[in-house]
């Protein structure tokens, strides 16, 4: 049976979409799969371990700004944020479960189209319908997609999802689980690759 990577993420968080980017790349490489395991930063550093958000630490703040961009000159990626930087992620995280619990979807698809949304085009993927027009550009039934943020199962799987992450003590975005072993930031993805050839 593939052995799998688990790769948690926010989507208001641009560090979680560098690595989302090469995520994928990396798990085939190793004959691995990926994971993908949305989360909300709002529950998981917000309330579950009392801290402000991000954007909103001094000094912190706006080094993360400044150094999110520079991340993306360095990976080659186009850099347009949204506006304000800072949105509810809800929708775009339940189209995920959404997605997974389908069974037959191209997961990472959903995930790289919903995260360049935001962070190549400055795109809104907060709202419900917007989440849905994203899916329908990589070939999604819209209307199914958009009936599927809305159901209970979703909304519920979502609440889940959060929850079982805090209980294993997984905080931030991205956040890389590998057997067994956690490697949180989207600079740790290299020594992800040394542990898959070989644990140290």
């Amino acid at each position: 049976m593939t052995k799998s990577i688990e790769f948690f993420f926010d989507f208001i968080s641009p560090y979680g979409w560098f690595a989302a980017e090469r995520i994928g790349v990396l798990a085939h490489s190793h004959s691995r799969t990926v994971d993908w395991r949305p989360l909300l930063l709002g529950v998981t550093v917000k309330q579950a371990m009392g801290l402000p958000a991000l954007l909103e630490t001094p000094l912190k703040g706006a080094y993360v700004i400044r150094d999110a961009a520079r991340s993306a000159r360095f990976y080659g990626l186009p850099w347009r944020p949204p506006t304000p930087m800072s949105f509810s992620s809800v929708s775009a995280a339940r189209a995920v479960i959404w997605a997974i619990a389908q069974g037959d979807l191209d997961v990472e698809a959903l995930v790289l189209a919903l995260y360049r949304r935001a962070w190549a085009e400055g795109g809104d993927i907060s709202k419900p319908d917007a989440v849905a027009d994203v899916a329908a550009t990589i070939g999604l039934d819209r209307a199914r997609i958009r009936t599927g943020l809305e159901s209970p199962e979703v909304k519920d799987g979502l609440r889940a999802a959060v929850a079982d992450a805090i209980a294993r003590g997984i905080f931030g975005s991205p956040f890389v689980v590998v057997d067994g072993e956690p490697f949180w930031g989207s600079d740790r993805l290299h020594m992800v690759e040394r542990w898959l050839e070989s644990a140290w």
